[in-house]
C-alpha cells in the first residue's frame, strides 16, 4: 500500500504529461503547416477568430500544451503553479466542449488530437474531466517541496512556443505551380450555350441524316458557382468538381472510381480537380493511380478548406466531389462517413436527368 501511494503521484504526472504532449504532437500531424491551418479553419474560425488571430492562437496554444507536458515532469513550482495552470487549461477546454455539445451536438472531430486520433466532443469532455480529477488527487497527495525557480518555467514556455512557430512556417513551393494541369475535354460531347444562359448537349457522333431531334434536358437556369476564375467553363453544362489532397488515400480511391465511371460513359461530365497545396509534388503519381489525367488547380490550404465549406455546423472533409449543372450544385459528397462519395448514387442521378 505504501509503495502504491509513493508511485501514484508519478503515475499521474507521467499519464497527464503524455496526454498533453500527444495532444500537441497530434495537432501537428501529418505536417505542421497543414495540421495548423486545418485546425484553424475547422476549429477556430467557427469560434469567431480572424485569420491572423487564429494563426497566432493555434501556435501559442500548442506551444503551451507542449510546455505543460514537459513541466509536469519537472519540479519547478510544480504544486504552486504548474498543476493549477494545467487544471485551469483543462477547465477552459471543458467549458468550450460543453458549449459545443449543447449548441451543435456531438458531431464531428473536436480536434483535441487533430486528425491523428479523431475524437467526438463528448469523448474529449470525458477525457478532460478524468484528467482534472487525477490532477486534483495529485494536488492533494503531492508532498515534495517545490523548487522556486521561475526561469526554467519561462524558458520551457518560450522554447515550446517558438518551436511551434518555426515548425508551422509555410514552406515556399516555387516548383509547385498554382495551375497543376489544364487539359481540354476530348469526349464526344460538346456543350452549346443557348439564349437564356442555359446549356444543351449534342452528340457529335449522332448520324447527321437523322431528322428526329432528341428531347434535350436543358437543366436548371445558369448561375455562378464561384469557381469560374479557376475553371472558366465550369458553369456551362454538367461538371464534376473534386476537392482532393494529393496524398490522401481516400481521395485517390475516389478518383479511380470517377475514372471508371467516365470510361464506362462517354457522356459523363467533365472532371476537374482542386488540389490542396500539401504534398503537391505527388500530383503526377495521383493521376497515375487514378488512371487518367484531369484539369486541376493547386490551392492554398486555408482557401481550400474555406472553399470546401461547411454543411450546417459540420466542416466538410476530403474527398469532396461536387456535381454541378449550369453552375448549380446538384449533389455534394464529402468525407469518408455518411456523406462519402457514392459512385452508384451519382450514376443513378445522371441517368435520371437524361
Amino acid at each position: 500500500m505504501k509503495s502504491f501511494r509513493q508511485a501514484l503521484p508519478w503515475t499521474i504526472r507521467i499519464g497527464v504529461s503524455i496526454l498533453f504532449l500527444l495532444s500537441a504532437v497530434a495537432k501537428l500531424y501529418p505536417s505542421p503547416y497543414f495540421a495548423l491551418t486545418t485546425f484553424e479553419v475547422k476549429q477556430l474560425y467557427p469560434m469567431g477568430f480572424s485569420e491572423n488571430l487564429a494563426a497566432y492562437f493555434s501556435r501559442i496554444l500548442i506551444g503551451v500544451e507542449f510546455a505543460l507536458g514537459i513541466l509536469l515532469l519537472l519540479p519547478y513550482y510544480f504544486k504552486r503553479l504548474v498543476v493549477p495552470a494545467t487544471i485551469a487549461m483543462l477547465l477552459v477546454f471543458i467549458g468550450h466542449l460543453s458549449i459545443q455539445i449543447l449548441t451543435k451536438g456531438n458531431a464531428g472531430n473536436c480536434g483535441c488530437f487533430g486528425s491523428l486520433l479523431p475524437m467526438t466532443p463528448i469523448q474529449a469532455l470525458i477525457k478532460n474531466i478524468i484528467s482534472v480529477a487525477f490532477l486534483a488527487v495529485l494536488f492533494k497527495i503531492y508532498k515534495a517541496e517545490d523548487k522556486k525557480q521561475l526561469l526554467p518555467i519561462i524558458n520551457v514556455f518560450l522554447a515550446s512556443i517558438l518551436l511551434v512557430f518555426m515548425m508551422g512556417m509555410k514552406k515556399n513551393k516555387a516548383s509547385s505551380p498554382r495551375v497543376a494541369n489544364i487539359i481540354e475535354d476530348t469526349t464526344a460531347v460538346t456543350e452549346v450555350v443557348i439564349d437564356e444562359g442555359e446549356t444543351s448537349t449534342t452528340n457529335l457522333k449522332k448520324d447527321p441524316q437523322d431528322s428526329v431531334k432528341p428531347v434535350v434536358n436543358l437543366g436548371p437556369k445558369k448561375k455562378k458557382s464561384g469557381f469560374a476564375t479557376i475553371f472558366p467553363k465550369i458553369d456551362e453544362g454538367r461538371k464534376i468538381l473534386c476537392f482532393f489532397a494529393p496524398d490522401c488515400d481516400h481521395c485517390r480511391a475516389t478518383s479511380k472510381l470517377l475514372s471508371g465511371l467516365k470510361k464506362a460513359d462517354k457522356n459523363f461530365p467533365e472532371i476537374q480537380i482542386i488540389f490542396m497545396d500539401e504534398a503537391a509534388e505527388t500530383i503526377p503519381d495521383f493521376f497515375k493511380f487514378a488512371g487518367a489525367e484531369y484539369s486541376s488547380y493547386v490551392m492554398d490550404i486555408i482557401e481550400f478548406w474555406n472553399r470546401l465549406g461547411k454543411d450546417g455546423a459540420i466542416s466538410r472533409d476530403v474527398p469532396g466531389v461536387m456535381y454541378l449543372w449550369n453552375g448549380n450544385v446538384q449533389k455534394f459528397y464529402y468525407g469518408i462517413e455518411s456523406k462519402k462519395f457514392d459512385a452508384q448514387g451519382l450514376k443513378n442521378i445522371l441517368a435520371n436527368e437524361k
